[in-house]
């Protein structure tokens, strides 16, 4: 189970590269492999968190008021995050900027709130959170690598390759564009190719 679980949000319904949710800020701070794994942690916890609490207390929301109510959930747990990363770690609080109280309504969250927390029990709630957390967290992490190795030629802000020329492209918007679209090709490629001998 746990192996299907994992195969489920890291591959088949990966957030960004199958189901294309969270595009936003994976564009946005996929510059840097530090910044990318912050971004992904933070959304794994309030992902995570949200989704049991909301299972938890599904049965006594009002149908006509349950968006405004994940929100308002999903709000408390995105501003401990803030505050924490302001306490602990300000220098990545400030790289990542607005993106961070952005995660309130970022689409990943809202998403798996409504179609599957509010529709399954606290345990599954909490595993489909982690996993989709985690599948969101390695892929940014992955455009993340290859956006700083060919965008600045550095890596965790070591120097990669000596005598590389980087190419400012790559942390620039259009590469951020370019490397999501290069990763979900090579990803569908191989999906269609495993369809195509199953």
């Amino acid at each position: 189970m746990i192996k299907e679980e994992l195969k489920r949000g890291i591959i088949t319904e990966n957030p960004i590269l199958i189901l294309a949710l969270g595009l936003c800020p994976a564009l946005a701070v996929s510059t840097s492999l530090q910044n990318g794994l912050g971004m992904g942690i933070a959304v794994t916890f309030v992902l995570t968190c949200s989704n049991v609490i909301i299972s938890m207390i599904k049965k006594v929301i009002p149908a006509k008021v349950r968006i405004p109510c994940y929100i308002v959930v999903i709000a408390t747990f995105v501003t401990i995050v803030q505050l924490v990363m302001k306490a602990y770690f300000p220098v990545l609080d400030k790289q990542l900027g607005i993106f961070v109280p952005l995660i309130v309504v970022n689409c990943i969250i809202l998403g798996r709130a409504e179609a599957y927390a509010s529709r399954n029990n606290v345990v599954r709630a909490f595993i489909d959170g982690i996993v989709m957390g985690l599948g969101f967290t390695i892929t940014l992490c992955i455009l993340s690598i290859i956006r700083e190795i060919l965008g600045s030629n550095k890596l965790w802000g070591l120097n990669f390759f000596p005598g590389f020329q980087p190419m400012t492209l790559f942390i620039l918007a259009p590469g951020g564009f370019l490397t999501i679209a290069f990763v979900m090709g090579i990803v569908n490629y191989f999906r269609q190719k495993k369809e195509v001998k199953g």
